[in-house]
């Protein structure tokens, strides 16, 4: 499988941002026995062994970068799959939210307490 260039793009910018504020990662991206390439068959099989089709991006950056730490992490085999990418959604202040069916409405009563009514005393029962 060959990953697309918006995967590969996503992948390479974290990774190359990360060993910039990270000192402590800048040595795991420079290893010579690991590649982007490789990085990307971990990550397919990985996403392969769990059966969901749908990540967060920060998993998916989270394995990439367990990739470049685990030295017990060999050069994994390829795999044949499908890689979508897409930005994520950011709110918009001004869009109407979704219609909401009424059937997924869960409808409330409200319920007032009736308190018992008290007698006014007047000077005269006293």
């Amino acid at each position: 499988m060959k990953a697309s260039d918006k995967f590969k793009t996503a992948i390479e910018n974290y990774l190359n941002e990360k060993a910039q504020n990270d000192t402590a990662f800048a040595p795991a991206l420079a290893k010579q026995s690991k590649n982007l390439e490789s990085c990307f068959h971990y990550i397919f099989g990985e996403v392969k062994k769990t059966g969901e089709c749908a990540f967060d991006n920060q998993e998916i950056f989270d394995m990439a970068v367990l990739y470049y730490t685990d030295d017990s992490i060999g050069t994994p085999a390829p795999v044949q799959c499908r890689v979508a990418v897409s930005p994520p959604v950011k709110p918009d202040l001004f869009s109407t939210a979704p219609a909401v069916s009424e059937s997924t409405v869960q409808k409330t009563q409200v319920v007032q307490s009736v308190k018992p009514a008290q007698k006014t005393l007047t000077l005269f029962d006293l």
